[in-house]
């Protein structure tokens, strides 16, 4: 195999993006054979929560994750960082703290420069160290396609555990980051991102989801999880279905990077978006005002994305003060909990 020097030309995939569709992933689990679920696990895979969570005393529980893709972009060290940021944040999703990550790396051993693997373990390294975690230790191979990520071990009291199942009628939806970094990342596979397109990607990427350390902790914080590879209508089908509930969010109010508007616009974007909306698409009610690009924004694979908050109004300032006083200027409401089931999106 030829190498031209781009990380991405040697990866079919990139970021999140490189999840298996939701519709075949449901598929492929049926086939699971029924399982013991222990008491002291509080969490596990019955509602596709971000991370496991096993209690070993009345105020301390395990959070164990781990996360893992190939390059969403070229530069190497950036490419660690974001592999690195993306599975932290299933930990913080959590309200956990990270105490320490085991790494993973798949690389073309034959076919890429080992200054440029050094530098993907550098980012991830980085990246823990802004999160005060060592790297203690992992696991690598030799592959066909370059792959990096983490296993994230954190703690948690139980009692502050935010699930994906708790919301309630009424809540608030709030999202932390914006959306569309799934088209920035296919606009760069094709060499058609500007350059501010692929600074607020960084930017947005390599953000590390802390808030929700003190989000677990407000009582009127109900439900907490990440936006990633299924988009933000998929993981917030994951709260409807886990609560029994129906979500309306308004389209105008979604955060969206401007240069991914741009770009989506002029039909840019990812096959795992297709991928998702053909998964959950009868589960979606959209308003006929909805254009397709905007479909395309909300089925967008979101790598590293923000944080989705289902919390009472009387907590919504509180939420808000937390997200901005960490940094995340893009936090907004984007709609509410209602009885009923599925999700719908108004114009």
């Amino acid at each position: 195999m030829s190498f031209n020097g781009r990380l991405t030309s040697l990866a079919h995939g990139g970021g999140c993006g490189c999840k298996i569709a939701p519709g075949l992933l449901s598929e492929i689990l049926k086939s699971s054979p029924a399982r013991i679920i222990p008491e002291a696990l509080l969490a596990g895979m019955e509602n596709n929560e971000d991370a496991a969570v096993y209690r070993i005393n009345d105020s301390q529980a395990i959070v164990a994750t781990t996360d893992f893709f190939m390059p969403i972009v070229d530069d190497p060290f950036e490419f660690g960082r974001i592999a690195a940021t993306n599975a932290i944040s299933d930990v913080y999703a959590m309200g956990a703290q990270p105490l320490f990550a085991l790494a993973l790396l798949g690389m073309p051993i034959n076919v890429m420069p080992l200054e440029m693997i050094q530098k993907i373990t550098q980012g991830g390294e980085s990246v823990c160290a802004q999160a005060n975690i060592p790297i203690a230790g992992g696991h690598s191979i030799d592959t066909v396609e370059p792959i990096y990520g983490l296993v994230v071990i954190g703690l948690v009291d139980p009692a502050h555990i935010k699930r994906n199942n708790s919301a309630v009628v009424g809540d608030s939806i709030i999202l932390g980051k914006p959306l569309g970094v799934g088209v920035l990342s296919a606009a760069l596979k094709s060499g058609n991102l500007p350059q501010a397109g692929y600074e607020k990607m960084i930017r947005y990427t390599t953000q590390l989801n802390t808030p929700g350390i003190e989000l677990s902790k407000i009582g009127g914080v109900h439900a907490l999880t990440d936006v990633t590879g299924f988009g933000l209508a998929g993981h917030l089908l994951e709260l409807c279905r886990g609560a029994n509930l129906k979500a309306v969010i308004h389209m105008p109010l979604v955060p969206v990077i401007e240069e991914a508007v741009e770009l989506v616009k002029q039909n840019v974007f990812t096959g795992a978006s297709t991928r998702n909306w053909a998964g959950y698409s009868n589960e979606v009610s959209l308003e006929d005002q909805i254009q397709s690009w905007q479909q395309n924004l909300l089925t967008d694979p979101q790598t590293s994305g923000g944080l989705l908050v289902s919390c009472a109004p009387s907590a919504e300032r509180e939420v808000m003060s937390v997200f901005e006083r960490c940094g995340f200027d893009s936090a907004k409401k984007i709609g509410t909990f209602e009885v009923g089931n599925g999700l719908r999106v108004q114009s």
